[in-house]
């Protein structure tokens, strides 16, 4: 009786899982299949399938955000501000948790609490210091913007994981001749492999799908990212949801698969930095 009603639990559970997995799937239903309809199909039946999947919206949409140029611009800001946030995480997180001077304990305290501001608060500050360095409408700008505001949780990422790596591996190497620049680069980066995966892919994707700080910083139309883009398609008294679910669809794709050939990584990267500290 006691395997028949755990095995009854067991399958309400997956059961339960499933449905709610499937739940979570609808917006995406209807983002795909309402993208290859026409307007007039869309605003008449939002929830079937299309009569006929027509690439035009794709093919207008392309054009009428100009993706390339777009795409190019999400890529630079992304690849550029998660390459040097992992840069300058990991070596101070290293310094951090493996020299817990007070000053250091200060500094991470620091970090900590200011991943508990709200972006909000600081963005009118941030567009003005922005107005007076000149860094509005440029790549350097928008890049120095997103390490600022990331390195706290990258920070809190990395200084979990190294603490839980053997402090005996660097006394090793450094008996062996290794000099402290080269115990980190050749003996500890490598061993953050887990946990640096796990802070590309999750700030790769807030960085790709942010929009607001963009809108801020970012007022040039040549320099529009994918999200500004597709935005200017949402006008005050005409929204163009044809072209915008397409052009939404062409947006997703390339961080979609990004994260499906990385995500493997992500729960090994933040249950081994949580193990210890």
């Amino acid at each position: 009786m006691k395997g028949r009603d755990y095995s009854f639990r067991l399958f309400s559970l997956e059961a339960f899982t499933i449905l709610l997995g499937l739940m979570f799937l609808v917006p995406f239903y209807f983002l795909v299949t309402n993208s290859f309809k026409t307007f007039a199909e869309l605003l008449t039946d939002t929830a079937s399938f299309p009569t006929s999947f027509n690439l035009d919206n794709y093919v207008r949409a392309w054009d009428t955000i100009q993706f390339p140029r777009a795409l190019t611009n999400s890529l630079i800001i992304t690849v550029a501000s998660v390459a040097i946030m992992i840069l300058i995480s990991a070596m101070a997180a290293y310094r951090m948790a493996r020299r817990p001077s007070k000053f250091n304990q200060a500094m991470f305290s620091l970090f900590v609490v200011a991943m508990v501001i709200p972006f909000q608060t600081i963005m009118i500050p941030l567009v003005k210091v922005g107005k007076w360095l000149h860094f509005l409408n440029t790549y350097s700008g928008i890049v120095l913007c997103y390490v600022g505001l990331g390195l706290s949780f990258s920070i809190f990422l990395y200084h979990g994981f190294i603490k839980s790596i053997p402090l005996e591996i660097e006394e090793s190497a450094t008996i062996d001749g290794c000099n402290p620049y080269g115990v980190f680069w050749r003996i500890i980066f490598p061993l953050l492999k887990p946990m640096t995966v796990t802070v590309m892919v999750l700030q790769s994707l807030w960085v790709w799908n942010d929009f607001l700080l963009p809108m801020l910083v970012l007022q040039d139309k040549s320099m529009q990212t994918i999200q500004l883009a597709t935005n200017a398609l949402f006008g005050q008294y005409m929204k163009q949801w044809d072209l915008a679910l397409a052009a939404l669809v062409m947006g997703i794709l390339p961080i979609l698969a990004f994260f499906l050939f990385m995500q493997r990584h992500i729960i090994e990267g933040i249950t081994a930095g949580a193990v210890k500290g």
